[in-house]
């Protein structure tokens, strides 16, 4: 895999996904809802999703039950957010491990590498004591594309 390639997912694992879920929900005393098997599915599928286009995707949970079920999936380890632009954060699976490099002009959004900022990462660390959260890293710029067109 390159440093930077387009954004592409697999739903292999999605069997063992349901079965995390299902576990971690019992061990917090909470069952399998279809609601939140749907919305997991979902985001495994979609890779990058904001709560608006997990709806889409499954219209028939109400937004304020995919909001809330982020929450919950988030909070179990399933699910990572992260903000690649302003409004809603956008969701992908926990074991989707990146950086994003956002288009300021025609948003479009590349997964990098993580090991692209371990210098970064290891100057923040020993200068400062920060640990850097890279499910949380964002870059923002201008593609190639839209860099040529101007």
């Amino acid at each position: 895999m390159g440093a930077m390639d387009a954004h592409q997912h697999s739903t292999t694992g999605t069997g063992t996904a349901t079965a995390d879920l299902a576990r971690q929900l019992r061990a917090r005393g909470l069952r399998l809802t279809p609601q939140r098997e749907q919305v997991l599915s979902a985001v495994r599928a979609l890779g990058h999703a904001t709560p608006e286009q997990i709806g889409e995707r499954v219209p028939e949970v109400d937004l304020t039950t995919i909001y809330r079920t982020l929450e919950l999936l988030e909070e179990i380890g399933l699910v990572r957010h992260a903000h690649l632009g302003h409004g809603a954060p956008s969701y992908r699976p926990a074991e989707d491990d990146h950086v994003h490099v956002v288009c300021h002009t025609c948003g479009k959004v590349v997964d990098a590498d993580p090991s692209l900022v371990d210098a970064m990462a290891e100057r923040l660390h020993s200068e400062r004591g920060f640990l850097l959260d890279r499910s949380h890293f964002t870059v923002f710029g201008r593609c190639r594309e839209c860099a040529e067109a101007e």
